[in-house]
């Protein structure tokens, strides 16, 4: 068997969670010593593994730079090399792909790996160790012996899945006991990340799938508008190259539907959606079962060219954080708001608004507030004044939250005809900007201040980001002012709900009657991290249950706001229900607690909630509401 079928059969085995024949980890050359591997330092030059001075043991981790599960433990890795350089341990890199030996210099230093990172081309050391993934660690004694091989820890139980916690670090337990004169108690453990591969096709004329003819276009547009340089896919996919690397990934994760990130599985059209169609999915499947062939290059279509600039025409106003925001290369995700203030002297009506990452990359998605509060402010000054640590790796303008802004408005907030907070849409990869309906728009209190929330990611490296804010404003009065209609806690029962330790599939429900007439526009659930599905439905009076959207597989990184292609007309008495299924076990990977504990509703990510954020305009002179008991006032 080659070593891509090795390495993609172990993948798609670990994705599944294993099977009765789980392969145990690959054991090939432990207890043996390694020959007098030669790879090649950044200036072209050769580098022997024997010509080392006298290693108490030496380190060898396969890395690659185009494999965000290796790039994740570049601050993992650092810490090791400070931990034990001084023990006598070497440690060294080597990255088994084409890349000049200068590019993967340039690619460490931007990791900031603090070690020797060699090139690998042609794969001789990846052959002399026989390794088959990236990230994959080799500890060898003072004699050059390999006595562990494997995974660095258990971070991921799968390529791209991460464990809530890591609670076993093999390679420093490897390294304790070797330098305690101990036999390594586990020698091998399974890798998890992204193969080595050394599948390079040309196809016949005739084949009947080629990547140049028939997966360049699905790629183009369903793939490439994240999964280029500099935007927020973990990976790029605009070459042959980097298409076979990845072919059981695209294949798996299609046929799953995991990929685009398209989470509904009812509901009406949606102007947003990003799904690819069954012959599609089939397409890229007969691809990778055919060995990924080229094809001809002449088949291929031109390159896309993605827009610059701001989409929808020069803004009225466009906001930005005085400063960049820097975001650590390690840790947990980040939710930092930016507090901006417009200046605007008269009340104004948003109709369409563009989000601008600085930095694509480590951007997960925006959501966009107003506040007329101050408190925003008086958090993200509060932050400031705390902050004592210049260098410190998430530092800038903001002030970070768990979910939300961070505070709840109180009774000496409400002003007459004032809205204390508001919310206006948000951004997620591959949106070129919003454009509300005509004649409808969002309204913004002169005085406002815009509250940015930006979702940060780690991408294993430090980064800097500042976003931008362009907002246009309606030139013509707005008959229909933008509401935004939430079914769930906030109807009079705000964090009074509990979820009970253990329960894998607790259900909430939530309902509310539409008070007029109205046009619905949009759709976005809202759970936290133990929900499991999520569905919004609409039942007529005297009718029968329709979808607006039906989630059976929540995921908390993925929140978007889904438009529909038409709106949906809704009489007064319309029932809307929200429900949610959590679940609060400890199977559930994502639970926050071990053991599970009762969850209550509430702000921070490690309570729950539930709702379903409608975007609706009024038909008639009467403005929508939503009334926690039908007409008639018996529920």
């Amino acid at each position: 068997m080659s070593r891509f079928a090795r390495a993609t059969v172990a993948l798609l085995l670990a994705a599944a969670g294993g099977s009765a024949a789980d392969p145990a980890p690959p054991t090939d050359r432990l207890n043996k010593k390694i020959d007098n591997l030669t790879l090649t330092a950044a200036d072209g030059t050769p580098a022997k593994l024997h010509d080392l001075k006298d290693p108490q043991a030496v380190v060898v981790v396969f890395l690659s730079f185009d494999c965000p599960v290796s790039n994740s433990y570049a601050t993992t890795l650092a810490e090791m090399h400070r931990d034990f350089s001084g023990k006598g341990v070497t440690f060294l890199a080597v990255v088994p792909t084409d890349d000049p030996a200068a590019e993967v210099a340039r690619k460490a230093a931007d990791f900031k790996l603090p070690f020797p990172v060699y090139a690998d081309p042609k794969l001789a050391a990846a052959d002399a160790l026989k390794a088959t993934t990236t990230p994959e660690a080799f500890l060898l004694d003072h004699n050059f012996v390999l006595r562990y091989r494997g995974r660095i820890d258990n971070a991921f139980a799968a390529r791209l899945k991460k464990n809530p916690r890591v609670t076993e670090h093999d390679l420093r337990a490897a390294l304790d006991s070797l330098l305690a004169g101990k036999s390594v108690a586990t020698p091998a453990t399974k890798p998890v990340g992204c193969p080595i591969t050394t599948r390079d096709v040309r196809a016949a004329a005739d084949a009947k799938v080629t990547y140049h003819r028939d997966v360049v276009p699905i790629l183009q547009k369903h793939c490439q508008a994240c999964h280029r340089p500099g935007e927020v896919g973990p990976f790029s996919l605009t070459t042959y190259k980097q298409a076979v690397n990845w072919a059981a990934d695209i294949a798996q994760y299609t046929h799953e539907r995991k990929m685009p990130p398209w989470k509904p599985t009812a509901g009406p059209e949606y102007k947003n959606a990003r799904s690819l169609t069954p012959q599609e999915i089939e397409t890229l499947a007969a691809w990778e079962r055919s060995g990924c062939p080229e094809g001809d290059p002449n088949d291929a279509p031109p390159p896309v060219k993605f827009p610059e600039g701001w989409q929808l025409g020069v803004p009225d106003l466009v906001l930005t954080p005085e400063e960049d925001f820097h975001v650590g290369a390690g840790g947990q995700d980040v939710f930092r708001c930016f507090v901006l203030p417009t200046g605007l002297t008269e009340d104004k009506y948003i109709v369409a608004y563009e989000t601008r990452p600085g930095n694509a990359a480590v951007v997960h998605h925006t959501l966009n507030y107003f506040d007329t509060t101050g408190k925003a402010r008086k958090l993200m000054e509060q932050e400031k004044a705390r902050a004592k640590d210049p260098n410190a790796p998430d530092r800038g303008p903001g002030y970070s939250v768990a979910m939300g802004l961070g505070f709840i408005p109180g009774p000496g907030d409400i002003k007459p005809g004032v809205p204390p907070i508001g919310f206006f849409g948000g951004w997620a990869p591959g949106q070129l900007g919003t454009r509300l309906p005509e004649g409808t728009g969002f309204f913004l209190p002169k005085q406002a201040e815009v509250v940015l929330q930006v979702h940060y990611h780690r991408t294993g490296k430090p980064e800097a980001d500042r976003p931008k804010l362009a907002l246009y404003f309606a030139k013509k009065p707005v008959e229909k002012p933008w509401q935004t209609l939430a079914v769930g806690e906030a109807q009079g029962l705000l964090w009074s709900t509990t979820i009970p330790a253990g329960k894998p599939d607790h259900v909430i429900k939530r309902t509310g009657w539409l008070t007029a007439d109205a046009d619905l526009h949009s759709v976005m659930p809202h759970m936290h991290l133990i929900g499991r599905s999520i569905k919004v439905t609409i039942t007529p009076p005297g009718g029968e249950p329709v979808a607006l959207v039906d989630v059976k597989d929540w995921d908390y990184n993925w929140q978007e706001t889904y438009w529909f292609k038409e709106p949906i007309r809704a009489k007064a008495g319309t029932r809307i229900d929200v429900e949610g299924v959590y679940d609060n076990s400890s199977k559930n990977p994502n639970n926050p607690f071990h053991p599970p504990q009762t969850i209550s509703f509430g702000e921070q990510t490690t309570n729950e909630m539930i709702f379903g954020f409608i975007g609706a305009t009024a038909v008639g002179r009467e403005r929508v509401r939503l009334s926690r008991v039908p007409p008639g006032g018996k529920k």
